[in-house]
């Protein structure tokens, strides 16, 4: 069903599957650019039905955090020019019109913030004006001439976005709505505002354009809309002639995870259901839908008409195209580790914009692209953890002749105990993509077995490439032999602890993750719960309890002040959150000076105390594992170090490395 055809109004997709708007974050001044075409002419290529571009704002104060903008018709060629591209490929191109109301900063565009009341948002912190009634009917008709002018660039559906918790929605959440006129109060005046943005954007682009709207599902804010406000509105919208609706989850400030790896797959498709169910327009489902699978099944469920894979296509630009030719194992799925969320925050990276941790090429389509070498090597490349799987799959597209020497009886390193931890399952999915790499790349495997000298120079390689990646750091502190020590690595490879009382040492990514293993470990699993939620075998209360109180009582130290500060903020919210829901015991700026067989010494503020532990846990870091280079550089001449054998780093820095040293061969 997936790949069936369907019509709106008079336009026809060739298929169900929608690449949603997302702010990469490109542009500089809300024009198109190269870089914006290139990017999604790959995702056109790669089978898109419908890509929506955007966010594109409404309004010339409304340019900020790269995103685009038709506020003027100078901007319209730019956007004609990417349309004309996209068609090419027979791919359906809409935009997404929007306001951020409270999210917008002050500092960013040099204007007042403006929203329906004054109440300051907890992501820009800094307090909106409230918008007067010709202030509104100002914004209002900017939306409609904002749609003119995508109509006039070619655009053939136009969206607007009421999710979130952007303007639209700020209106109609009572939260952020305190008004006492025509646009606050009861519901039907608070809907008021959007109904009529669609309104004035109809009667700008006529009967026959496609006009949809982006709406979260639910709010997942204190106090704020359900499903059944939203389900309310949506009936609102068919009535004022709106063609679809692209059902999301909640607002940025949600402390609800939207679409971190630890989001089980189509879990806000309920949403969606809820809308079909009382409408008579197509309905896309939306969030974590990262594989075809997850697609086909909310199609065949009837839970929606249409999915949006939106970081699926940031992941693998050949998503839809490959799942059309039944080449599912084949795409590199997105593994939700939010890293494309990060780098749109973090000014610090070495582009602006968005990336993607697995996909070097995301944003970088133009200048990393994979040409043939005219002179084939033989590639050796000893370790198939990330960064050894990457050189491997870009030497290969280029032609070159390609071994991988593997000690383990699997590939995947430290890869594979990344995927261990409380929400991080997803993250295995990318060694199964490698695997179907290797086989349709005819790379050569060898595992279980240990490169030396001896072995390379029978293989006689033009070029070795060095994976080996890292170990562990020696503790810092004494360790009496007695004591029950054993490293996280261990733990999360499936070492259980012993007794009740774990202390783990080290409150960066790896510890924390660590930490919160532990915690489970003994918790009631999903399918329980579900068993025993069915047949109302215990109250709510006991039913938490089995979820989040597992077998072991953990105490997580850390030296500094903070944990985690190796975490990207996408994620690291989330992870903090779970330390509080476990009843981690967490202590900072404590630092371990011995561990006895009575437990961990320490010293915190001045004063030094004694914490008792069953089994202590370390997790103080880690360094390249370059020994075998040091022996090899003195026998060959044509060794690299990639990966953490080269520097211990984040999988994005491992991977991204690979790929363009490899892509220099």
């Amino acid at each position: 069903m997936l790949f069936t055809p369907i019509n709106i109004k008079n336009t026809s997709l060739k298929n169900r599957v929608i690449m949603p708007a997302i702010n990469l974050g490109y542009s500089l001044d809300g024009s198109v650019n190269e870089r914006l075409i290139n990017f999604y002419e790959a995702r056109a290529q790669g089978g898109a039905g419908l890509i929506m571009i955007g966010g594109v704002a409404i309004e010339a104060n409304e340019v900020w955090g790269g995103f685009l903008s038709l506020h003027d018709d100078d901007l319209i060629a730019g956007h004609r020019k990417l349309v004309n591209t996209l068609k090419k490929h027979n791919t359906t191109v809409g935009t997404q019109l929007f306001h951020a109301g409270r999210y917008s900063f002050a500092f960013a565009n040099n204007h007042p913030i403006k929203a329906p009341s004054a109440i300051p948002s907890p992501i820009s912190k800094q307090m909106p004006k409230e918008l007067t009634i010709p202030e509104i009917k100002t914004i209002i008709n900017n939306f409609g001439q904002a749609a003119s002018r995508a109509k006039k660039a070619g655009y053939e559906v136009i969206e607007v976005i009421a999710s979130a918790g952007y303007l639209i929605n700020q209106f109609y959440s009572p939260v952020t709505n305190k008004r006492t006129d025509e646009y606050g109060g009861s519901l039907a005046n608070r809907m008021k505002f959007g109904l009529e943005v669609i309104k004035e954007i109809r009667q700008q682009v006529g009967a026959e354009m496609v006009l949809s709207i982006r709406l979260g599902g639910q709010d997942f804010v204190a106090a704020g809309n359900t499903w059944r406000e939203m389900v309310q509105f949506a009936v609102e919208l068919e009535k004022v002639s709106l063609d679809m609706i692209n059902v999301t989850g909640g607002w940025h400030e949600a402390n609800i995870p939207q679409i971190q790896a630890e989001v089980p797959r189509g879990t806000y498709s309920y949403l969606a259901a809820k809308i079909k169910a009382a409408v008579n327009i197509p309905i896309v489902a939306s969030n974590r839908i990262n594989n075809p699978v997850t697609a086909e099944s909310i199609l065949n469920s009837k839970q929606a008409d249409l999915v949006s894979v939106c970081r699926g296509f940031l992941a693998d630009p050949d998503w839809a195209i490959k799942a059309e030719m039944d080449k599912a194992n084949s795409i590199r799925k997105c593994i939700g580790c939010s890293v494309c969320l990060d780098m749109l925050f973090d000014s610090k990276t070495d582009t602006y914009g968005v990336g993607c941790a697995i996909n070097p090429q995301a944003g970088r389509e133009g200048e990393r692209q994979i040409t043939k070498t005219s002179q084939p090597l033989n590639i050796l490349i000893i370790g198939a953890g990330p960064a050894g799987l990457e050189a491997a799959r870009v030497a290969a597209l280029k032609g070159h002749q390609v071994s991988i020497v593997e000690k383990s009886p699997t590939i995947g390193g430290q890869w594979n105990i990344a995927s261990i931890p409380p929400g991080k399952a997803e993250f295995a999915s990318l060694l199964d993509y490698y695997e179907n790499i290797i086989k349709d790349l005819d790379i050569r495997l060898h595992l279980n077995t240990s490169a030396d000298v001896e072995l390379i120079t029978k293989l006689n390689p033009d070029q070795i490439l060095l994976a080996t990646g890292a170990k562990t750091k020696k503790a810092p502190f004494p360790i009496a032999p007695e004591a029950n020590v054993v490293e996280a690595w261990d733990i999360l490879n499936g070492e259980n602890p012993i007794g009740e009382e774990v202390l783990v040492i080290g409150g960066g990514s790896v510890g924390v993750e660590t930490a919160l293993y532990i915690a489970e470990l003994g918790t009631l699993s999903a399918e329980s719960l579900k068993f025993l939620m069915l047949h109302e075998a215990e109250d709510y209360e006991t039913l938490y309890k089995l979820i989040s109180q597992g077998s072991f009582k953990v105490t997580l130290v850390e030296m500094d002040k903070h944990l985690a500060t190796d975490m990207g903020r996408a994620m690291r919210w989330t992870v903090m959150k779970h330390l509080k829901t476990l009843a981690i015991n967490t202590q900072t700026e404590t630092i371990v000076k011995e561990i006895s067989a009575k437990g961990v010494r320490v010293e915190q503020q001045g004063e030094e105390r004694i914490i008792p532990a069953d089994t202590v846990v370390l997790s103080v870091g880690s360094l390249a594992e370059n020994t075998l280079y040091e022996e090899l550089k003195q026998k060959f001449n044509n060794v690299e170090l990639i990966g953490d054998a080269l520097k211990p780093a984040k999988v994005m820095d491992a991977i991204h490395q690979a790929f363009i040293l490899a892509n220099k061969l």
